[in-house]
C-alpha cells in the first residue's frame, strides 16, 4: 500500500440525532473492501484548505463493507471541505 494514496471527503459521520463535528467519513481510490480498509487503520491523513491551513486527522475504523473509513480530525473541518481531497501523510 503506497502512502501517497489520496482520498475524497464524503460526508460528517452522523447519528440518528446528532452529527459528530470532528469524524469524516472518507473513501479512497482503489480501497473496495473491509478488509482492504483495515490496512489504512492508524494512518494519518491531512486536508489542506488551498492556503497554509493545514488540519491533520487519523484514520480510526472501517465504515460499512465498501472500502469507505472513518477518520478523526483535531479540529473539525469546515462544511466546504466536503467533497475535497484529503491525502495519507504517515
Amino acid at each position: 500500500m503506497s502512502f501517497s494514496l489520496r482520498g475524497i471527503i464524503v460526508n460528517y459521520r452522523l447519528g440518528p440525532r446528532e452529527q459528530y463535528p470532528r469524524e469524516y467519513i472518507l473513501q479512497f481510490q482503489g480501497i473496495n473492501s473491509r478488509r482492504e480498509a483495515w490496512q489504512l487503520i492508524g494512518r494519518r491523513v491531512s486536508w489542506t484548505d488551498g492556503k497554509k491551513n493545514t488540519i491533520v486527522g487519523v484514520i480510526v475504523a472501517p465504515h460499512g463493507n465498501n472500502g469507505l473509513v472513518r477518520a478523526r480530525f483535531r479540529r473539525g473541518l469546515p462544511g466546504q471541505a466536503l467533497g475535497t481531497e484529503v491525502k495519507i501523510i504517515g
